[in-house]
């Protein structure tokens, strides 16, 4: 049983308040005004802050399949944007040759995720660091590859077009419902990821991270749940590329480029290494960062003649943010979102130092 304080000087003194997702007054208080905030969104919303908002959504449940894979099991993959394009495809493949259901093609893009997560995980086994980055980065070839050859063969050439789902006589069309779609796929996949991370299989992959050799020596098969991170982490990330795909009703290979893996990757690195909350502050983060860049690009002087280097600015823009983080704040967003709750928490007092550390 956990017992770790919290600033506010509150502990955990029952297995039922360790193993309780919501554990104090305030953080049920919090969840309840968050949750109607979230729900009510739309009505206030116009489209443009509506289809932000959806992406944000979309890219936390492929950021939450990341943190899985690299922030808790430790294993480094550069072939996300590969499983996002594979899931999108299966749905778009699905839907185009045999009219496909939703309800069926998502599954299937799941399957494809989990098998893909095999192949490519098998490498995890024998191959760390910079190598099995490498090696992962295979998967975004291949994938991106063969998406080509089928829009070639198939003569679709401009993508894959998708019409709107149908789900119980409902079509899943606009902005409003869409958002309601991914609020409900993001919150079941976050549900899914700390009920996970609590579980033996979770703990397996902390203590992989922590010392892959000590693990081995208290009994952990490595080798089975390095795989299974691969397996479980692919199958979310395809779900949420098919999703991607009915979204935006249209499948392209260009979508799919080495920049989003770029951008997964600096989802958990700004977001926070290790942590959930931090792969959801991450893709809101790095979702709303290039508008960010476009919209200071456009209050400069002379904005049009900057508009042609906005993709360069962009690139050169979530490298030195990595890279700040990285140096000034490892911990990432979340760390601090603890500072800031950890200082209001103890206001008005500071924290003492150390007896005998310098002051």
């Amino acid at each position: 049983m956990s017992n770790q304080p919290r600033a506010s000087g509150y502990f955990r003194t029952s297995y039922a308040q360790d193993v309780a997702l919501i554990q104090t007054r305030m953080q049920r208080v919090s969840a309840v005004i968050f949750g109607i905030a979230l729900i009510g969104f739309p009505l206030i919303a116009s489209s443009f802050y509506l289809d932000l908002a959806t992406q944000v959504l979309l890219a936390s449940i492929g950021a939450l399949s990341l943190m899985l894979l690299t922030g808790y099991a430790g294993l480094i993959s550069l072939g996300h944007a590969g499983l996002l394009c594979a899931g999108a495809f299966t749905a778009g493949i699905l839907f185009k040759e045999f009219n496909t259901p939703i309800w069926l093609t998502l599954p299937a893009a799941a399957i494809v995720g989990a098998l893909l997560g095999v192949i490519f995980g098998l490498p995890s086994l024998r191959l760390r660091g910079l190598y099995l980055a490498v090696s992962t980065l295979a998967l975004h070839f291949v994938v991106i590859y063969l998406g080509a050859e089928y829009e070639t063969k198939r003569g679709f050439s401009t993508g894959i077009t998708m019409d709107a789902p149908v789900v119980l006589g409902f079509e899943l069309y606009g902005g409003p419902t869409w958002y309601y779609v991914m609020l409900a796929f993001s919150a079941l996949t976050l549900l899914l990821c700390i009920n996970l991370m609590r579980t033996r299989i979770g703990r397996a992959w902390r203590a992989i991270h922590a010392h892959e050799t000590v693990a081995e020596a208290l009994g952990i098969n490595v080798s089975a749940y390095k795989l299974l991170a691969f397996v479980i982490s692919s199958a979310i990330a395809a779900v949420a590329g098919a999703l991607f795909a009915y979204y935006r009703s249209f499948v392209s290979v260009e979508a799919f480029s080495l920049f989003l893996t770029i951008q997964y990757v600096a989802m958990v690195i700004i977001g926070g290494m290790g942590s959930l909350l931090g792969a959801l502050l991450g893709a809101l983060f790095v979702t709303l960062f290039p508008y960010v860049i476009e919209g200071v690009l456009l209050k400069l002087p002379n904005a049009q003649a900057y508009a042609g280097q906005l993709f360069a600015v962009n690139y050169a823009g979530f490298g030195f943010v990595m890279i700040l983080f990285l140096v000034f704040e490892p911990l990432g967003l979340v760390g601090l979102w603890h500072r800031i709750q950890t200082y209001f928490l103890l206001w008005p007092f500071k924290h003492r130092p150390v007896a005998g550390a310098r002051k």
